[in-house]
C-alpha cells in the first residue's frame, strides 16, 4: 500500500479547509487537502445569507460587532476569540473581493449590506442568497491555482498518533476501497458540523461529525456540545433552509391569526432577534395552538417581486419546487429546524487543540466565538478567520518537527473494522434504521425545548444504538464507491458525538442560549457561566468544565 507524506494535511474542503490550505501554502508548507466529496460539494456551499464584517472605513465599529456577538452568545462566547474574529473581519471581506467574489453592490456602487439577526447595524455582505457557494467557488479557484494536492473522495477513518502527537491519518480511498496511511507533521480538521445526527436537518448528507469524532477518539476534549442551533425558518418535512436574509430584507413572521407575534417576544428587533429567541417564540406559538399545521408563516409579499427575484431568487425557487408557492404571492410555512453546532473541538485562537500537531477550524472547532447561540452570518466569517489562522499555525508547528516513524500497522484496526462489516451477513438491522432512530430521538429530546427526563431518554436511546452498531452488516460487498460502507462508518462517528451532546446537555443545569430547559428556565451566571468540556476515556465519557474568557463585556440580561 502506498504511503503519502506532507508537512500539513487539511481534512475537509469547505471554506475553513480551503482557507487553511491556502494559508499553509502561502507560508511555504507542503500541504495537501483531503475530502470525502468534490470540494465544491462541501456544505459551505449551502450557506445563503451572507458574511458579517464591520468596515471601519464606513464608520462601523468592530467593537460593536463583537459586543453583538458576545450578547448573541448569551455571554458564553470567549471574548478574546470574538475580538480576534471581529477585528480581522474587514480585511477578510476585502481579501475575498480581491480574489474575485462578486458581492452585491448598493446604488452607489459600493459593497452592499443587509441586516441580520441580533444586530442593529446592516453589516452583512452578501451575494444574493447564494453567498456560501459564491465564496466556495472562488476559494477553489485559488486552490487550483496553487496546484495543491487534493485527495478527492477519500474518507478519513482515524487519526495517527505517535508519542502523544498527531502524525497523520488513515484514509479510505473510495474509488478503490483501499486503506492508506497519509503522514503529516500537522493535521487541520475542517470537517464541518453534526447535522445528520438530527432528523430532519438543514444540513447536507455529508455532514456527519467526522472530525469531532476523530479528535474525540484520540483524547481531544469537546467544548459546549449541548449548544445546538435550531434555525427559525426551515421547511416542514424536509428541513430545507429558508435564509435569514428574507427577514433581513424585511419579511414578517405571522401566526394563524395573521399577527406579527415577535412583537410579544422581542419588541425592539422583532423578526431579527437572535436565532434562539426567534425559534423559541415560534415553537411557543405552535405549542399554544396559534400555528398553521405545526408551522408559522413567513410573509415576503410586501417586499415586491423585484426584490424577491434579485436578492432572494434561490429561496423563491425552493418554495416553488417543494410547495408550489411564489413568495411574491403568498406566505410560506416554516418552523424551527436543526441547523448548526456551536460547540466543537476545544481550540485556542490559533486553532491548536490539546494534542500537539492537531488543529481544527470552522464548525467542527470550539474556539468559542458562538457560545450558546451563533449570530447569523458569523459562521462564514469564523471559517475564514480561523481557517487562515489554523493553517498558518499548523505550518509553523510542522517546520519545527523532524520526521517520525509511523508503522503501516496503524492501518490494521480500521481494516479489521471494515472487514467485520463486510463479512457479516445482514440480519435485519441496518445503518439507515439506526441513523433514523438516532435522528428522530435527538430531534424530539435535544431540540428547542429540553428537560432532564427527555435528555435522559435521548442518552439511553443513543447508548442502546451504540450497542447495536457493532453488529451491523454492510449489504454491498463491493470495493468501488461502496457508499453503504461509507454511511456505516459515518454512523459510528455520529453515535459517539450524539452521546456527547446528550451528556453535555444533562450536565448544564440552567437555560442559556440554545440550551433551554423547561425544568430550569433561568440562566445562572453564578454557577454556570462556564464551558462544558467532555472527553473520551476507556471507561466512557468524562465531564469537566472550563472558565469563560471575559475581556470587557460583563454578562447582562439579553433583551431584543
Amino acid at each position: 500500500m502506498a504511503v503519502y507524506e506532507h508537512d500539513v494535511l487539511v481534512v475537509g474542503a469547505g471554506l475553513a479547509g480551503m482557507r487553511a490550505t491556502l494559508a499553509a501554502h502561502q507560508k511555504g508548507a507542503n500541504v495537501a487537502m483531503i475530502t470525502k466529496v468534490h470540494p465544491v460539494r462541501s456544505h459551505s456551499n449551502a450557506a445563503q445569507g451572507g458574511i458579517n464584517a464591520a468596515l471601519t472605513s464606513r464608520g462601523d465599529s468592530w467593537e460593536d460587532h463583537a459586543q453583538a456577538t458576545v450578547k448573541g452568545s448569551d455571554y458564553l462566547g470567549d471574548q478574546d476569540a470574538i475580538e480576534v474574529m471581529c477585528q480581522e473581519a474587514g480585511d477578510a471581506i476585502i481579501e475575498l473581493e480581491h480574489m474575485g467574489v462578486i458581492f452585491n453592490r448598493d446604488e452607489t456602487g459600493h459593497l452592499g449590506t443587509r441586516r441580520f439577526g441580533g444586530q442593529e447595524v446592516a453589516r452583512t455582505f452578501f451575494v444574493a442568497d447564494i453567498t456560501g457557494a459564491a465564496i466556495l467557488q472562488v476559494l477553489y479557484e485559488q486552490v487550483l491555482k496553487a496546484q495543491v494536492r487534493v485527495y478527492e473522495e477519500w474518507f478519513v477513518t482515524s487519526l495517527v498518533m505517535a508519542d502523544g502527537e498527531c502524525r497523520g491519518v488513515v484514509a479510505l480511498e473510495l474509488m478503490t476501497g483501499q486503506l492508506h496511511l497519509i503522514k503529516a507533521k500537522a493535521v487541520v480538521l475542517c470537517t464541518g458540523g453534526t447535522g445528520r445526527i438530527y432528523e430532519p436537518t438543514t444540513n447536507g448528507l455529508v455532514v456527519t461529525g467526522d472530525g469531532l469524532a476523530l479528535a474525540y477518539r484520540v483524547g481531544a476534549p469537546l467544548l459546549d456540545m449541548e449548544m445546538v442551533q435550531y434555525h427559525p425558518t426551515t421547511l416542514k418535512g424536509n428541513g430545507v433552509l429558508i435564509t435569514e436574509a428574507a427577514r433581513g430584507e424585511g419579511a414578517y413572521l405571522l401566526n394563524a391569526k395573521g399577527e406579527r407575534f415577535m412583537e410579544k417576544y422581542a419588541p425592539k428587533l422583532m423578526e431579527l432577534a437572535s436565532r434562539d429567541v426567534v425559534s423559541r417564540a415560534e415553537q411557543t406559538e405552535i405549542n399554544e395552538g396559534r400555528g398553521v399545521d405545526g408551522c408559522v408563516l413567513l410573509d415576503l409579499r410586501h417586499l415586491g417581486k423585484e426584490v424577491i427575484e434579485t436578492k432572494l431568487g434561490y429561496i423563491n425557487e425552493v418554495a416553488m419546487d417543494f410547495l408550489g408557492i411564489n413568495l411574491a404571492e403568498e406566505p410560506i410555512p416554516v418552523r424551527p429546524g436543526h441547523h448548526y453546532q456551536m460547540g466543537g473541538i476545544k481550540t485556542n485562537v490559533l486553532g491548536a487543540t490539546s494534542i500537539p500537531g492537531l488543529y481544527a477550524a470552522g464548525e467542527c472547532a470550539g474556539v468559542s466565538v458562538h457560545g450558546a447561540n451563533r449570530l447569523g452570518a458569523n459562521s462564514l466569517l469564523d471559517t475564514l478567520i480561523f481557517g487562515r489562522r489554523s493553517g498558518e499555525a499548523a505550518t509553523a508547528h510542522a517546520k519545527e518537527q523532524s520526521p517520525k516513524e509511523v508503522p503501516e500497522s496503524v492501518l490494521e484496526a480500521d481494516g479489521a473494522l471494515i472487514r467485520s462489516f463486510l463479512e457479516r451477513k445482514p440480519k435485519g438491522d441496518s445503518w439507515a434504521r439506526v441513523r433514523l432512530e438516532m435522528g428522530e430521538t435527538m430531534n424530539q429530546y435535544m431540540a428547542v425545548f429540553r428537560n432532564e427526563e427527555g435528555m435522559k431518554a435521548a442518552l439511553n436511546k443513543v447508548c442502546e444504538l451504540k450497542e447495536r452498531y457493532p453488529r451491523l452488516a454492510v449489504q454491498d460487498k463491493g470495493q468501488v464507491f461502496n457508499t453503504n460502507l461509507l454511511f456505516t462508518l459515518e454512523l459510528g462517528f455520529m453515535l459517539d458525538i450524539a452521546e456527547t451532546i446528550c451528556v453535555s446537555g444533562l450536565a448544564r443545569k440552567e437555560s442559556r442560549g440554545a440550551h433551554y430547559r423547561g425544568d430550569i428556565p433561568r440562566r445562572d451566571d453564578v454557577n454556570w457561566l462556564k464551558h462544558t468540556v467532555v472527553s473520551w476515556t476507556p471507561e466512557g465519557t468524562q465531564m469537566d468544565f472550563a472558565p469563560v474568557t471575559i475581556t470587557r463585556w460583563q454578562p447582562q440580561e439579553r433583551r431584543y
